[in-house]
């Protein structure tokens, strides 16, 4: 595996306005005074040469240099630089991007089929491993993300089926960070660093998806209900005591039945209920 080191290289300016003068005065001291006709032609020859070695590295990028196949060093200070002009130099950006996958088609873990993307905010922080350990970077990125979501997704359930169950649509954030630990443990090997992985999109499948809202709002009715009947029962136990504690009417089970039953019916209903005046015996 190739790790990233530190490339030669020397400051720019000093190499302008100290190494190439040297050379140059060189070369035209030699040739005003007849001196070593020859030497000086090579010294001329070298001194073009040297002007190949200067390259400019721009805010957070790196420059990977190579001799002839071999990787000898990265260069990410910034500025004007001057290394052997026989370093071939590569470009890398290790500015901070992102990525977000199409849409993409798979089966939770209870076989329901649903549609998930994602964002992935990522950045190369090792040149070496991003040129020499694959072929394409950005395009491993892609693919392996696309990949990770697509086991994580289906690891999961959309739906919690118990209170303490991980779901992808119930914890966001849980589901952001098992998303996250798995592209960066496929993008490690390529100098890439995962700074933030989020789902962007989350449905079920058009085929299922009327089906599913029909047993969400069935679930849904079910716990509105459940409220609701727990409240009209604890209601009306506190009317039955409240009557006896103050002993406003005294009331038989027949009685007690029915007051029970007229009760549940006006606090569980629909409807507003009609109120009837009964002027006669309760009987």
């Amino acid at each position: 595996m190739v790790t990233e080191k530190q490339g030669f290289s020397l400051n720019g300016y000093i190499a302008f306005f100290v190494v190439l003068p040297v050379l140059q005065f060189t070369f035209a001291y030699q040739f005003i005074h007849h001196i070593m006709p020859i030497p000086s032609a090579i010294l001329s020859i070298l001194t073009a040469i040297c002007w190949g070695g200067f390259f400019m590295v721009q805010p957070n990028q790196g420059k990977v240099m190579t001799l002839f196949g071999s990787y000898v060093g990265t260069e990410k200070r910034n500025g004007l630089r001057w290394t052997i002009p026989f370093f071939m130099r590569r470009t890398v950006s290790l500015r901070i991007r992102n990525f977000e996958s199409g849409k993409i088609k798979v089966n939770d873990n209870q076989g329901n089929p649903i549609e998930i993307a994602t964002i992935v905010v990522w950045s190369v922080t090792d040149t070496a491993e991003a040129v020499f350990e694959v072929d394409d970077f950005e395009s491993y990125v892609s693919i392996q993300s696309e990949s990770a979501l697509r086991n994580m997704a289906s690891s999961y359930a959309y739906d919690p089926q118990n209170d303490d169950d991980i779901s992808l649509r119930s914890h966001p954030q849980t589901i952001s960070d098992v998303l996250k630990n798995e592209i960066q443990e496929r993008l490690g090997k390529a100098g890439v660093t995962v700074h933030e992985a989020r789902i962007s999109h989350l449905a079920y499948s058009p085929e299922i998806a009327h089906a599913m809202l029909q047993r969400q709002q069935a679930s849904a009715i079910i716990a509105a209900r459940t409220k609701i009947v727990e409240g009209a029962v604890g209601m009306v136990e506190m009317a039955l005591d409240k009557l006896q504690e103050k002993q406003v009417v005294e009331l038989d089970e027949e009685r007690k039945a029915t007051m029970i039953s007229n009760l549940l019916v006006v606090l569980c209903g629909d409807k507003a209920t009609q109120p009837i005046v009964n002027t006669g015996s309760i009987y």
